[in-house]
């Protein structure tokens, strides 16, 4: 354990493995080089690294669900996320 400038001992981080989902429910302009899915992932990892002192990581999976209604839940990527976190692929490590 290391101090930190006031001499205090700090806290041991732990690593905090991030998701991130993307969803649009049609397909209209998913097609483009970058979409709306790439934005929102692009604004989720900015906000992850601006969390890195915390331990905070992004994993490189991607979860993105284009072209889904929010009409269901019935969403591919959603899924697979799920089953990433209780296959502890996801959270402290």
């Amino acid at each position: 354990m290391h101090n930190t400038r006031n001499g205090t001992p700090a806290k041991a981080r732990t690593a905090v493995r991030c998701a991130v989902y993307t969803r649009k429910s049609t397909e209209e302009g998913l097609e483009q080089e970058f979409n709306t899915l790439d934005a929102q992932r692009e604004s989720a990892e900015a906000f992850i690294k601006s969390q890195a002192h915390d331990g905070w990581m992004c994993l490189p999976d991607r979860y993105d669900d284009g072209g889904f209604t929010g009409g269901n839940m019935d969403w591919p990527a959603l899924r697979q996320l799920m089953t990433d976190i209780e296959a502890s692929k996801v959270a402290r490590g």
